[in-house]
């Protein structure tokens, strides 16, 4: 992308993070339409499908999740954010394309898991870009508020199937994800390169073009002093930045939680309108369900990611693990609508609101050189979580247990990941200490 030199009317970061946003409600459109489809896929003629094969679709679509993500991210760190952002846009529309003409389940499958790739290709890049871009003391709200993209799009599958499925077929919902392939041309119109990446790419004059955009010479004197500054090796960053013995203890630490939290986050969203519907609620009552689930997700993000600015987020990921963890516990009880609703709003903030501000946790705690890279690797080896989630509740509907199991799945990865959490700056700072006596 060439920039004039000359051009210095400002922009501002808030437009990159809403960039950002679009492209992330795509992907929490792509991921949670599915559990909206779940209950008219099972009964799909022809199709014979199981509750275990369809958990294990939906771990498939998380499989692709984590290839896109351990993929994107190195490739953003080398490549440029811009590129790994615009291949998973091209992937999840195709993805998604092929779901709304699958002929059979394998088909299906197949297409559900480039979906995944897709969806994961562009969530390291979004996140390090607004992190660049956004004002220094609010880098954690404009990340938490981006993030909010994907609880939008959960609350846009909700409504489009809500709106859809009584009316037309479940093939309709992916027609519409496929549509999101618009965003291409208007994110290789608008979207900026990371300054950081120019400087390291030695492509100046650009990164000083965009830094006069979007006022932020502080990051480019910032980004030209680390790169100078940085042995010639490890000037691109990225996996070799990581395996450095500093960074493997914490890579560790964060991939554990990641897991528990995906386990929360997409077993609810896959599985929420089917366990409804097994406990006797109607398809309308389930599709609520799932929406008040992504508006937990959203309450979540904001709240948590404002307090994360102030007290940090090695504080507030702690704190939401454990009320999603309460709310989990009250949904294993019969109750009436109402309080089952703010039950799962509840759940919902304590498991996307967790997993939006984790984003912020790891970035926080890697170098910028290799923030797209720990992005990827965390939050792709994170998916194994994601994958497990979804197909351990299939196994246990499956089973003949109840759906209050299928919740105590669902809670007890959250309890250990809160205190898991606690425990990142206890071994952070203990593994600074013991490098400080080398290093001297």
């Amino acid at each position: 992308m060439s920039i004039p030199g000359s051009i210095t009317a400002r922009r501002s970061g808030l437009a990159v993070a809403f960039l950002c946003f679009a492209i992330i409600v795509a992907d929490g459109y792509d991921m949670v339409i599915y559990g909206a489809a779940l209950p008219e896929l099972l009964d799909e003629p022809g199709w014979h499908l199981s509750k275990s094969t369809a958990g294990l679709i939906g771990s498939w679509t998380l499989g692709g999740l984590m290839l896109g993500f351990l993929a994107a991210g190195p490739l953003a760190d080398r490549r440029g954010r811009r590129s790994a952002l615009f291949a998973g846009i091209i992937l999840f529309s195709a993805g998604s394309l092929l779901s709304a003409l699958a002929p059979s389940v394998a088909v299906f499958g197949v297409s559900r898991f480039i979906t995944g790739v897709g969806i994961g290709a562009v969530v390291p890049s979004a996140v390090a870009l607004t992190l660049e871009y956004a004002p220094p003391k609010r880098r954690m709200l404009y990340n938490g508020a981006m993030l909010t993209g994907f609880s939008f799009g959960g609350i846009l599958a909700s409504l489009v199937a809500m709106w859809m499925l009584p009316h037309l077929h479940w093939r309709s919902l992916f027609w519409v994800a496929a549509c999101f392939i618009v965003l291409l041309p208007v994110m290789y119109l608008r979207l900026p390169e990371s300054v950081e990446y120019l400087v390291r790419s030695g492509r100046l004059d650009e990164a000083r073009a965009l830094a006069a955009q979007y006022g932020r010479q502080d990051t480019i004197d910032g980004a030209v002093l680390a790169a100078s500054a940085a042995p010639t090796a490890d000037r691109q960053g990225g996996l070799r930045t990581l395996a450095t013995s500093s960074m493997v203890v914490r890579v560790v630490l964060f991939v554990l939680i990641s897991i528990c939290v995906n386990v929360m986050v997409y077993g609810l969203n896959t599985w929420a309108p089917a366990l409804m519907r097994s406990q006797g609620y109607a398809l309308g009552s389930s599709l609520q369900f799932l929406l008040a689930l992504q508006a937990g997700g959203v309450i979540g993000a904001v709240i948590g990611s404002y307090f994360a600015d102030r007290v940090g987020p090695g504080k507030v990921v702690p704190a939401l693990f454990l009320i999603g963890v309460v709310a989990l516990a009250v949904l294993t009880n019969k109750m009436d609508t109402g309080l089952l609703l703010v039950a799962i709003v509840f759940a919902g903030i304590g498991g996307t609101g967790t997993n939006t501000v984790l984003y912020g946790f790891v970035a926080n705690n890697f170098p910028e050189n290799a923030r797209g890279s720990a992005l990827g690797v965390i939050m792709g080896l994170g998916r194994t979580g994601a994958m497990l989630g979804p197909a351990v509740a299939g196994w246990i509907l499956d089973a003949g247990h109840g759906a209050s199991w299928a919740f105590y799945a669902f809670m007890i990865p959250g309890a250990i990941g809160a205190v898991l959490a606690l425990a990142v700056p206890v071994v952070v700072r203990r593994r600074r200490e013991s490098l400080e006596p080398v290093a001297a």
